[in-house]
């Protein structure tokens, strides 16, 4: 457990770099080069006080021990230069581990303040020593928690419950091969670390685990990514947690096929949601044909799990329901091999950085074969607030939810029946074939309940397609308006500018067919509006009441098209 004095010192370390590195990246970079900077001097002095010699700095690296960065014969300006000539050349350093050459590989210092670099060092030299507990693996966790601050090319860090929740739905297992294709600083991995260390433990954790098994633990541990700077900081994070040789590599997984034939038992990942800006160009051996990042990542996974295999995705809501050719294809392709659960998550669950709505799918092999359903759950309390700051609160629905997830998985697998109204959470399982059967192949819950909607009404409720003219309506833009007094109409909530002429007769529901208003109804009382290009009703007036008939159809409506 990480007591609040080591949080002091990270976030002091964070303060006196503020003002010279702004990017959090940048800072949590620093920091690392710093703390194994340090922590190859402190081995060093293990071994002298055994009677052995400094390994780190010997031969032509000794001139760069981390003490003569404090030898008092030496100015601000000296320091600072043996410190940059330093951590530039260390990955040069025959005499230090692969791990540690790949930490410092490429790194710089990016800023000229010696006062700075000065009481930066103090606070890494007095108050940080290298030990293989675990503190300092909860220390180096709590310092990459820093990039929860910001989601740059759409890799959003995943909050540290999410990433244990999704382990916990797929449950690795000690002789899994376990694979995250975009890995980031490694917290998928760690969590699986974890977890399967805590299936293993007696009386002391993960006393369970023989030798040969925490070998071929650390053997079937695997981390790929395509950022330098992520592989450098998820080398650090599995060497902090007692890895000496992590297989943590930098691999672009869309356009590199090396390791195309490689399965894994279980996948766990958050895919990068945003496609760069300079695009992909994927190698062709992808079952879907498509351009979006976000896409292959899931076919990737799907095409690499083992027979058994498993794998959590966070993966956006684009995934989930948009209508592209790609997108339909590659659900179709899960729900026929793998898909058994999707798993709605509240919009704010990435917040402060993204209130991208996200969805998990769960995909295990040999449950799926077994079953021709597929089983949704809302998450409405993920046990924290939806505001910028993400509070915890009393409400969770992840215990319900991953109970629900078991108690469906073990009835399948015993061929019982799964009673989804009876769970806490809201829970509904629906047959593949239904959901192949609609055009679109929507894995979004709320497309498949039946509405019971009962609207208390002195009137008849018709559809909207019997009593109106559906027509788009006409491309009028601010710059070809002529003044006047007929108002232009659209999906927002109001009407956009004026206009000198009607494009329709009597009163019309509008219907935003985009931006930001999608999906929102409007009824205009006006006998001659001018409509946008939204999709317009005309409504065709039939008896002395006909608001109140109309707007409650269009309600009825949105609910049935919205879903």
């Amino acid at each position: 457990m990480l007591d609040n004095t080591t949080k002091q010192k990270i976030d002091t370390l964070r303060d006196i770099l503020v003002g010279k590195v702004s990017d959090p990246k940048s800072q949590v970079e620093q920091i690392t080069i710093a703390l194994f900077y340090k922590f190859m001097w402190d081995m060093d002095n293990v071994v002298v006080e055994l009677g052995g010699k400094p390994t780190h700095f010997s031969d032509d690296y000794a001139h760069y021990s981390w003490d003569k960065l404090f030898d008092p014969s030496l100015g601000g300006g000296a320091v600072l230069s043996l410190y940059k000539e330093a951590v530039e050349k260390m990955e040069n350093n025959p005499h230090i581990p692969d791990a540690f050459r790949d930490i410092f590989r490429r790194a710089y210092l990016p800023y000229n303040d010696p006062s700075t670099l000065r009481m930066f060092l103090k606070v890494v030299n007095d108050g940080f020593h290298y030990s293989h507990s675990e503190m300092l693996g909860d220390a180096f966790e709590y310092l990459l928690s820093i990039l929860g601050t910001q989601g740059d090319a759409g890799q959003f860090r995943t909050p540290r419950h999410i990433i244990d929740f999704i382990t916990e739905c797929v449950n690795p297992q000690k002789g899994d091969v376990i694979c995250d294709p975009s890995c980031g600083t490694a917290g998928f991995i760690i969590s699986a670390y974890k977890h399967i260390l805590k299936q293993n433990t007696d009386k002391k954790i993960g006393d369970k685990l023989s030798p040969s098994d925490r070998k071929k633990l650390g053997d079937n541990l695997i981390g790929l990514d395509i950022d330098p700077m992520m592989v450098k900081l998820a080398l650090a994070n599995m060497y902090l947690h007692g890895f000496q040789d992590p297989d943590i590599f930098e691999y672009d997984s869309l356009t590199n096929e090396d390791r195309w034939n490689d399965t894994y038992d279980v996948v766990l990942a958050n895919p990068p949601f945003m496609t760069p800006k300079g695009g992909i160009r994927p190698h062709k051996r992808f079952t879907t044909q498509a351009n979006k990042a976000e896409v292959l990542f899931v076919d990737l996974i799907a095409t690499h799990l083992s027979a058994n295999g498993r794998a959590g995705i966070v993966v956006p809501n684009g995934i989930v329901a948009t209508t592209q050719n790609a997108y339909k294809n590659l659900r179709k392709l899960i729900i026929e091999d793998s898909l058994i659960a999707v798993i709605s998550l509240p919009a704010g669950v990435f917040e402060p950085y993204s209130g991208v709505k996200t969805s998990l799918l769960i995909l295990d092999k040999a449950v799926s074969k077994k079953t021709d359903s597929v089983l949704f759950v809302k998450v409405e309390n993920d046990g924290y607030d939806l505001g910028k700051q993400r509070r915890p609160i009393d409400k969770n629905d992840l215990p319900n939810v991953m109970a629900s997830l078991n108690e469906y998985k073990t009835s399948i697998l015993k061929g019982n029946e799964f009673d989804a109204e009876s769970q806490e959470v809201d829970c509904l399982v629906v047959e593949k074939k239904e959901i192949l059967a609609n055009r679109d192949v929507i894995l979004s819950g709320d497309r498949y309940r039946v509405n019971d909607l009962k609207i208390n009404s002195d009137f008849d409720l018709v559809s909207l397609k019997d009593i109106s003219e559906i027509k788009k309506g006409s491309v009028i833009t601010k710059k070809t308006t002529i003044e006047g007094n007929v108002k232009v109409v659209g999906g927002g909530q109001s009407f956009s500018y004026l206009h000198n002429t009607p494009n329709r007769n009597g009163q019309v529901i509008t219907i935003s067919s985009s931006g930001a208003y999608a999906g929102f109804v409007n009824f205009w009382y006006e006998d001659s509006p001018s409509t946008t290009s939204e999709i317009t009703y005309k409504l065709h007036m039939r008896g002395s009441h006909p608001h109140a008939i109309y707007i409650e159809e269009a309600a009825l409506f949105l609910m049935e098209t919205s879903s």
